[in-house]
């Protein structure tokens, strides 16, 4: 059986089809169409790019993901990150 994820707590309703997802349905929510920009260390963007090298410790740097969480860039500056993503015509998200 496959996993619903909880959309919204406000949406209880059994018979409301937007209820719940399925994991797969809520992975793809956004493909295509947004891009989120994340504020990363040197660890979290090395786990995120493993081709990465040569990357110098404790420095904060940008990451642009898609919303199926694939690794789509990585810069040093919030606003060169949000660039990106309008070249790949995307919506820029925030993620906290």
């Amino acid at each position: 059986m496959m996993e619903k994820v909880k959309v919204h707590e406000n949406m209880n309703d059994k018979h409301n089809p937007a209820t719940a997802m399925s994991a797969i349905e809520f992975a793809r929510l956004g493909d295509g169409q947004v891009a989120y920009v994340k504020q990363v260390d040197s660890d979290q963007a090395r786990n995120l790019f493993p081709a990465l090298s040569g990357l110098p410790e404790g420095i904060d740097l940008y990451a642009v993901v898609g919303a199926d969480g694939t690794p789509l860039g990585l810069t040093d500056s919030r606003s060169s990150a949000i660039a990106s993503v309008f070249e790949y015509e995307l919506e820029p998200v925030s993620v906290h």
